[in-house]
This record gives structure tokens, sequence and C-alpha cells, in this order.
């Protein structure tokens, strides 16, 4: 297989955190580290991997409040989300407080994504899809070889990412899941931002608030 992936759920929240390895060149991407940043080199150094970035789908704290510590740590950069997210990342200190999470610095990335750009990783390319509606700049990275997508908070088995958050919209996340997502194949398996994994096609046909029978 040209990737190998790694999930290790950190946080008190027990969110996906993944690392993703090039099995070609041994480069790697953090995807959403979000707490945890020993146990998660610990899971790299198993992988016999080199970490070359690290890699968001959105800026809730738990998905990246550890990103800023483990780019000062490991000299590499942050790529995503999408700038709209910008307003969550500025507020990860205080948002870190009310959680009850270790203190954090606000940060920027070096490169935010929008729809259509690619991240590579070692020799891979992850194609970049925006997705709204969980928060205003969430992505999903999607790579194809494999048919695996990282979607973060946008869906899960059998439910869908919350949207009473600032900025949350519900039919922006409806949107995203049945026009952007699932027209990619009911094959693509997709590893969520808590939870268990599942396929496109077993949501499209089980999951209530997204089924095609809701919206037939």
């Amino acid at each position: 297989m040209p990737i190998q992936c790694t999930i290790v759920p950190v946080t008190p929240y027990q969110q996906n955190c993944s690392i993703i390895k090039c099995e070609t060149t041994g480069k790697a991407a953090i995807v959403d580290p979000g707490g945890d940043e020993e146990r998660i080199l610990v899971a790299v150094e198993q992988m016999e991997a080199s970490v070359e970035k690290i890699i968001l789908t959105h800026a809730h704290l738990d998905h990246c409040a550890a990103s800023d510590v483990l780019r000062r740590q490991l000299l590499v950069p942050i790529e995503g989300p999408h700038c709209d997210d910008e307003f969550w990342l500025q507020g990860l200190p205080k948002a870190c407080e009310m959680s009850g999470f270790p203190p954090a610095s606000s940060f920027t990335p070096d490169r935010w994504l929008v729809q259509g750009d690619r991240v590579t990783v070692g020799e891979q390319t992850l194609q970049v899809i925006h997705c709204p509606g969980h928060t205003p700049g969430h992505i999903v990275f999607l790579y194809e070889p494999q048919k695996v997508a990282w979607v973060g908070d946008v869906l899960f088995q059998g439910s869908i990412g919350r949207t009473d958050f600032p900025r949350g919209n519900q039919e922006d996340l409806i949107a995203s899941i049945r026009e952007k997502l699932f027209p990619l194949g009911d094959d693509i398996t997709f590893i969520p931002g808590h939870g268990p994994t599942s396929t496109f096609g077993h949501e499209r046909e089980t999951n209530p608030f997204v089924a095609d029978s809701r919206y037939g």
C-alpha cells in the first residue's frame, strides 16, 4: 500500500489524530494533533516515520491544540485548515482555559488551504475538499488511490457534526456531505474526528441525518 495510517486517540474527547506515512519515502503527516503530543510522537517512532508536516481539518481545540508545540519541536510546517477558521485559532487560548485543556497559544498555519488544493505526504498526494458547516473553514483530505478520507467532524458513523458552535450552519453541513463527499463514491472509507470508521455508502443508506431516504 502506498500509505500507512495509524490512529491515535488524544485528549479527553478521544479525538482521532492520524499519522499518515508514505511507504515509499518514510515521510509522514500528522493529522489533527489536538493534544497528548508525547503519545503522538511515540506512535510516529513506532511507525519508523519522519514527520514532514502537520495538517488540520479544522480549528477546534481537540483537533489543533498541540499543533504549534509540535511545529516548533519538529521544525515542520502546518497546512490547513481554510482561512475561515482563523477566528477559532485566535481564540484557542480562551477555549483551552474554558474546557480545562492544557494552555495553548494562538497560531497561524504556514499555509491556508482551499477547495481544490493538493497536500503532499512524501510522494503521495491528498486532495483538499472545503466542507463548511461544523466550522466555516473545515476541510476534508481525500487519498483517492486507497479510497480513504479524513473528514474531521463533518461526518461520523451514524451521525454528523454539531452546528451549534459560532458560525456553524446545518444547511451548509448537509450540503457538504451530500454534494461534496457522497459523490466521491460509496466505497470511500472515512476516518472521522471521533469514533469508528465507516464508508460513505453505509452512511448514505443508514445515517438518519443524511441518508438518501431522507432526501430522496
